[in-house]
């Protein structure tokens, strides 16, 4: 696996990734076709250091602030949408892999490279045993996978009384079946396959309970002091998803831009589309949306880093207005992306012109369980009424 060395600065790792969108967009059709990220480009981004972003440094990690991993998630995001959200959640499952308990992460992070994918649809079980578990099951939307080296799948373990518990389990991806069963209109180049586990042995350092870490509680000894790591998991991947958003909503305007002065609008006297009024309401609106979405990213990422820096505790309104924020940008970019995508003409819709596929990216992000806009602003609106918010994922 390629090394990576630190970065000089936020600034640089940026700069980085903005060097390899070339390389990146001109995979980005390759990655439909293959419905997986291209390999040149799994290979790019681990050369630049995408996967060390939230790796402690105790192994070789960045730690980067969460302002810089939106701007480096967004920048992947506007070359390939598949791309930006491969990296989205392989780097935020290194963040989750930091929390298991040490003696795991000293298996995990033997480099600092490690492409670590997940996922947190708990449709496996965990049977225990003495020493850990057997887990068994198919676990869809394991996006990276194929490219991965390990895998935190999440499954539900009887408890023998009450409800089961739902864990994460760290689990090398040699232990694991990928189906090829890949097959959307949305991210399609994401390869967010269904891995498939069969009487996988777990031991007990390798698993992370789910419910105490979304309270706030994890088993790792070295970082459990660390502001870092104190960051809400749920809302964190909230912002990262956002990010792909962002990212992909900044392509569409610079998209549009090119191609208005390109084209004329068929059945009309206008040779060129840039010069109908029409198209500057067009324009315009689109971009308000995307800045209005940048907007609401800083406000959030604002929110978080205050926190890391002064230790105080979020309120359950901030945790809710978080996430309704993730995913009122996540609406606005896509409704940025079907303006220009309907003032675009037919021809856009030819496979090789990025709009098309950016409008079924965010169409796909849209029912993302992350960001999705009703089910996030319907929990804001319930606690801002002063009821209990019924769910403890915030």
């Amino acid at each position: 696996m390629p090394g990576s060395p630190a970065p000089l600065s936020d600034t640089d790792l940026i700069e980085r990734v903005r060097e390899l969108q070339p390389l990146i967009r001109s995979q980005a059709v390759h990655a439909e076709q293959q419905r997986r990220v291209t390999g040149e480009v799994v290979e790019a981004l681990t050369g630049a250091g995408i996967h060390r972003m939230n790796v402690p440094r105790h192994y070789g990690g960045y730690q980067t602030s969460l302002r810089t991993q939106i701007d480096v998630l967004s920048e992947i995001s506007a070359a390939c949408g598949s791309a930006g959200f491969m990296a989205l959640i392989q780097a935020g499952c290194a963040f989750i892999a930091a929390l298991f308990p040490d003696e795991a992460q000293d298996e995990i992070f033997t480099v600092p490279d490690v492409r670590i994918s997940g996922t947190l649809v708990p449709s496996s079980k965990a049977v225990p045993v003495d020493d850990g578990y057997v887990v068994n099951g198919k676990s869809p939307f394991a996006t990276g996978c194929q490219s991965a080296d390990w895998h935190l799948l999440t499954a539900l373990a009887g408890t023998g009384e009450g409800p089961p518990e739902m864990l994460w389990l760290a689990i090398p991806m040699a232990d694991l079946k990928v189906l090829d069963d890949w097959n959307v209109s949305g991210l399609a180049g994401s390869g967010s396959n269904t891995v498939v586990a069969q009487d996988v042995h777990v031991p007990t350092r390798r698993v992370l309970p789910v419910g105490p870490l979304l309270a706030g509680g994890y088993p790792s000894q070295r970082n459990s002091t660390d502001p870092f790591y104190g960051m809400p998991v749920l809302l964190l991947f909230c912002a990262w998803t956002a990010a792909n958003a962002l990212g992909l909503g900044r392509a569409a305007l610079t998209e549009f831009r090119e191609r208005i002065h390109q084209r004329g609008i068929t059945y009309t006297f206008y040779e060129r589309q840039h010069e109908a009024p029409v198209t500057h309401l067009q324009f315009a609106e689109a971009a308000m949306k995307v800045s209005s979405a940048e907007l609401l990213a800083a406000d959030f990422v604002g929110l978080i880093e205050s926190r890391v820096a002064d230790g105080a505790p979020y309120t359950t309104e901030e945790r809710a207005r978080i996430r309704a924020q993730c995913g009122y940008l996540t609406r606005l970019c896509k409704e940025a992306a079907d303006l220009i995508g309907s003032a675009s003409g037919a021809s856009a819709l030819n496979r090789e012109v990025p709009v098309q596929r950016i409008v079924r990216d965010l169409t796909a992000l849209n029912v993302h369980s992350f960001v999705n806009p009703a089910a996030n602003l319907e929990l804001y609106g319930r606690v801002l009424s002063g009821l209990d918010a019924r769910t403890p994922f915030l």
